[in-house]
């Protein structure tokens, strides 16, 4: 079988596109990359409109089954190929978008999907919203990115302190900041242009000093959904007393220069802190980011909902217990024994890509006074309860093989393929 894969941001170009449109969907398609290799020829096309269906027509002539997998979301899949294609997406919101809005009709993506014939998403939460959308027997399975076979590799004791060397990117410590320069309702009246970053923020970047208990989150802070300044708040509020305890975020956007003044402002806000905040803003090289997620004890989500959130997917397989809500994506892989759950409550919503912003969907609400317990009843854990925290730490691994280990998502992507193909011949012969 032949295999065409197309996304829209290429490998060598991620370190410029983070946080732009469909960026993310870069390291799903490399996650996913070494089992499709297992399951047939795999090409990838930059082009699928003038590649796709040329080799689609080579592989009719030879008798060799070919098959499109678009890692896109369905307004921005190609419908009018030749070649079989299957869409494969996130979502993390209650209902699929079910409206031609901007005058678009690909905006509507039922119509994308039924077209289609078949999709592939990453949790059982989307694969329900699916079938509310297109019926119980539409052809969509949950196969989240295959990750946690190669993040066995970093298990093991937690390694700190560590002295991880940025040595590009930018870093800026709490404890090193100025953050009264950062009271933006006072300061903007008079200088209402863009704040500064801290002027020191190359200073120490060298040599950062992770030690303690280390909450860290990977994240765009330009995605409202990430909910960044309630982690914040709440931690600040929930350790301030803590030398120990630091949490760390790993900021994953080209220029997040606008929104750090506001999570300073954030941290001016809870007083006097013996705890630490780090913002970090660098693209880590393989290295680098292992000694993080090896010197971190705690990996920290507070986002309204989830496509399904592969920095904490791979913290969780690497043995990193989590905070975090149990909603949308999470659904299928936290619960108390993994995770200090954070509470959550279902709001009105919106879908992100609906200039209108108008209520069609359903969102979740992190609660603030849940995510505060999280995390001290955490940090008692990781400081006290030694045997606790390796049982949650052996239960994460546990709950992430049964999510996105090969083994569990490789027959169900067999299968899915092959019935994507049978739908396609099915088609053809009956149209003659």
């Amino acid at each position: 079988m032949i295999l065409l894969i197309h996304t829209r941001t290429e490998t060598q170009q991620i370190h410029r596109q983070l946080g732009r449109p469909e960026y993310s969907y870069r390291f799903v398609v490399n996650e996913f990359r070494t089992l499709l290799d297992e399951l047939g020829v795999v090409i990838e096309v930059r082009d699928p409109e003038t590649e796709v269906d040329a080799i689609y027509a080579s592989c009719q002539r030879h008798g060799v089954p070919c098959l499109f997998l678009c890692f896109m979301p369905p307004s921005k899949t190609p419908i009018g190929l030749t070649c079989p294609t299957v869409c494969v997406f996130a979502w993390e919101y209650e209902t699929l978008p079910n409206e031609a809005f901007a005058g678009k009709p690909r905006n509507d993506w039922r119509r994308v999907l039924t077209r289609l014939g078949s999709a592939i998403t990453h949790s059982s939460f989307t694969v329900t919203a699916v079938r509310a959308a297109l019926g119980a027997d539409f052809a969509v399975i949950s196969a989240p990115a295959p990750l946690w076979d190669r993040m066995q590799a970093l298990r093991g004791p937690r390694t700190a302190p560590v002295a991880l060397p940025i040595l590009r990117g930018e870093v800026i410590d709490s404890r090193q900041t100025r953050l009264a320069d950062y009271r933006l309702s006072l300061v903007r009246a008079a200088r209402p242009e863009v704040l500064p970053l801290p002027a020191n923020r190359h200073e120490y970047q060298a040599n950062i000093s992770l030690d303690g208990v280390l909450y860290t989150a990977v994240l765009n802070p330009y995605d409202g959904r990430k909910n960044c300044i309630l982690m914040i708040q709440a931690f600040c509020d929930a350790l301030k007393d803590k030398p120990d305890a630091t949490l760390l975020l790993k900021l994953t956007h080209h220029d997040p220069s606008e929104l750090i003044p506001d999570m300073l402002e954030a941290i001016y806000k809870m007083g006097d802190l013996a705890c630490r905040v780090l913002l970090l803003h660098a693209y880590l090289e393989e290295a680098e980011y292992h000694a993080l997620l090896r010197a971190t004890t705690y990996a920290v989500n507070t986002s309204h909902g989830e496509g399904q959130c592969l920095p904490l997917m791979e913290y969780m397989s690497a043995g990193k217990p989590a905070i975090a809500p149990r909603h949308t994506s999470m659904l299928d892989y936290i619960d108390e024994h993994c995770a200090f759950v954070v509470d959550s409550s279902v709001v009105v919503g919106t879908w992100p890509q609906d200039q209108r912003q108008a209520f069609r969907t359903l969102r979740q609400r992190i609660h603030y006074h849940s995510l505060v317990m999280a995390y001290r009843r955490s940090y008692h854990v990781a400081r006290e309860e030694p045997e606790v925290y390796a049982a949650m730490s052996e239960a994460a691994v546990e709950s992430l093989r049964r999510y996105c280990s090969r083994e569990t998502i490789k027959p169900r992507l067999q299968e899915l393929l092959g019935q994507a193909l049978g739908q396609h011949d099915a088609r053809v012969a009956a149209h003659g």
